[in-house]
């Protein structure tokens, strides 16, 4: 299901992108759309990294030694 969505933007950042498309043979809508999935996954794995830093961390040698036991090393 698809849905309309309109916005303002600034007029050179409209032209930049009709001469992307342009160019490289893109359909303005999907590289709009894929821009947007870029950025909602960026956010997402920006919280993802915010969350692994508290987490409490392991010595290098407890790493070391778990990725030999694992035959990983």
């Amino acid at each position: 299901m698809q849905t309309q969505l309109a916005t303002h933007i600034e007029s050179k950042i409209k032209r930049a992108v009709e001469k992307v498309c342009e160019s490289r043979g893109l359909e303005m809508n999907r590289f709009i759309e894929e821009a947007l999935i870029d950025k909602l996954e960026e956010l997402e794995d920006i919280e993802d990294l915010e969350k692994l830093r508290c987490e409490p961390g392991r010595p290098l040698e407890d790493v070391l030694r778990d990725l030999k036991l694992g035959g990983k090393l």
